[in-house]
């Protein structure tokens, strides 16, 4: 036994035993190396990475920006040949005063309409007056003939006379049922002609609105990406100009299945940054994944089919950032980090209520 010792091979081959065996404890977690520390790193860094697009179609005037240049909300980043709009802009104009000006001339027919009917009841009124001395005179006639006093001539003319005014009364109350019916024609066309200013309103905010669409600013404060579109380009809706990128950022990390449990809302995080030099930021799990990542790809395996491999699932655990910390001004999305995670550390109970 002793000479077994005293031999090297024998002895780099024990060592080497030894040292197999701890690193499949290792990595199987197993005692002496159980750990409440779970790491990946299959994390980075995210962010609110916004494409600009225009909304309208032209040529590109101008291109006021650069590369990576830093923008405030507001700014200009592109503007769209506009010549085209403005006189869209003001033929919408012009029909909307076409429309009014319609509508207008329908609230003057109204008021000519009611005068009509005014007109009409007076000469209904004269009507009836007419009417009633002729009745009058046709009674005295009647009386004076009944006695063999008034001539048949006279007879006659009374007789003419009270039929002419029945006449001139079923007349005038005609004339008062087609003003009556004229205003309700022009009453019924009003809600058309409104519809029709309405409309022509409508298509004079669209045409305002394609026109402010020809100029393209920033959402929010951030950095550009690449500018990609170039001056007297040709761009149409949808067209992808440039990426804002604002500094609001934070760590999503793909933690296999087994390593959840025990994880909470508000644990604290240890965030190593590669492109810092290795330099460690904390932060804390805001929230989880509701699938694995395989749910959310284009796609999906079909484990229902030839042989099966159990292959452990990766959870998105999106960490926030601790504010007050220098270093992680630098952080843009997209960088990779490394993720502790202690799950025998108590939460924040702040973090956790939101």
């Amino acid at each position: 036994m002793s000479k077994f010792f005293r031999s090297p091979t024998s002895m780099i081959a024990l060592l080497a035993g030894v040292a197999g065996v701890l690193l499949v404890l290792y990595a199987w977690r197993l005692p002496p190396f159980v750990t409440s520390v779970e790491t990946t790193d299959n994390a980075y860094i995210r962010g609110y990475v916004t494409i600009m697009s225009p909304q309208v179609s032209g040529y590109v005037v101008d291109v006021p920006v650069k590369d990576y240049e830093q923008v405030k909300e507001g700014t200009v980043l592109t503007k769209i040949d506009d010549r085209i709009y403005v006189q869209k802009l003001a033929q919408a104009r012009a029909a909307l005063d076409g429309q009014k000006a319609t509508l207008e001339n329908s609230r003057q027919s109204e008021l000519s309409a009611k005068a009509t009917i005014a007109s009409s009841q007076a000469q209904i009124d004269s009507a009836n007056a007419s009417l009633k001395q002729a009745q009058l005179a046709w009674d005295r006639i009647s009386n004076l003939n009944d006695r063999g006093i008034a001539s048949a001539s006279e007879s006659e003319q009374a007789q003419a006379t009270l039929e002419e005014a029945k006449a001139r009364l079923n007349q005038a109350q005609s004339a008062l049922e087609v003003s009556n019916q004229s205003l309700a024609t022009i009453i019924v066309n009003r809600s058309l002609l409104e519809a029709n200013v309405a409309s022509a309103e409508a298509a004079v905010h669209l045409a305002e609105i394609d026109l402010q669409n020809t100029t393209i600013v920033a959402p929010r404060d951030g950095h550009l990406g690449e500018v990609g579109v170039r001056l007297g380009q040709y761009v149409t809706a949808g067209t992808q100009l440039m990426a804002v990128v604002p500094k609001d950022v934070w760590v999503v990390a793909n933690f296999k299945e087994t390593q959840l449990e025990g994880m909470q809302v508000g644990q604290p995080v240890s965030i190593i940054v590669d492109a810092l030099g290795k330099q460690r930021l904390t932060g804390r799990i805001e929230r989880f994944s509701p699938a694995a990542g395989s749910e959310f790809a284009v796609i999906k395996a079909d484990n229902a089919t030839g042989n099966f491999v159990k292959i452990a699932q990766r959870v998105g655990v999106r960490i926030s950032i601790d504010p007050d910390q220098p270093a992680a001004e630098n952080l843009t999305p997209g960088l990779s980090v490394v993720v502790n995670v202690d799950k025998s550390a108590e939460p924040d109970q702040k973090t956790a209520a939101k």
